[in-house]
């Protein structure tokens, strides 16, 4: 899609966290109210007719639109978060990071069979991540799950798509 005013206000951080790295700082198109609803319109236009129920948002910035979508689509959202900071019954799920593991989890109760599911992060890179995220959900069994993420990085040799499989529908907004 590659929105010219998204493009436009998307901050780069050369550097960051560690040389090397060309961090994409997507808090510049939270705090643009123009960016906000561009990007809330497109997403709401890509999942208006796939049946979301829920919305689980990746910790943290898969947070902010999870929720602005979820009231435009009519769905609840579940949050990812790491260990420790959910309050009720838990499940996790374990991956393998460049530099060590991590761990992520959502609440025991927060997905049925009957849900159709859309996970959303701010960025694609390696997919470790949201990979871990879909194989949590696809435990409860859903109807269907859908994956996004605001920015896809292919420009680095990186091939975050590729560890889905292939029947998964895989979203970005923006493609780098």
């Amino acid at each position: 899609m590659n929105n010219k005013t998204l493009m436009e206000n998307l901050r780069c951080i050369k550097d960051f966290p560690q040389k090397g790295i060309n961090f994409r700082d997507v808090t510049t198109l939270f705090k643009n109210p123009e960016c906000l609803r561009i990007m809330v319109d497109e997403l709401y236009e890509l999942y208006k007719d796939k049946g979301i129920t829920k919305i689980v948002g990746i910790e943290s910035r898969g947070f902010v639109l999870a929720s602005a979508l979820a009231i435009k689509l009519g769905a609840g959202v579940v949050l990812c978060r790491k260990p420790g900071k959910l309050p009720a019954e838990t499940i996790q799920e374990s991956y393998t990071k460049e530099y060590g593991t991590d761990t992520i989890e959502i609440h025991k109760d927060a997905i049925t069979p009957d849900d159709v599911v859309l996970l959303h992060d701010d960025l694609l890179a390696t997919g470790g991540t949201m990979k871990a995220a879909y194989n949590l959900v696809k435990k409860f069994a859903p109807k269907g799950i859908y994956v996004n993420f605001i920015i896809e990085i292919k420009d680095e040799g990186l091939h975050g798509r590729d560890i889905f499989d292939k029947d998964t529908e895989v979203t970005t907004l923006l493609s780098l």
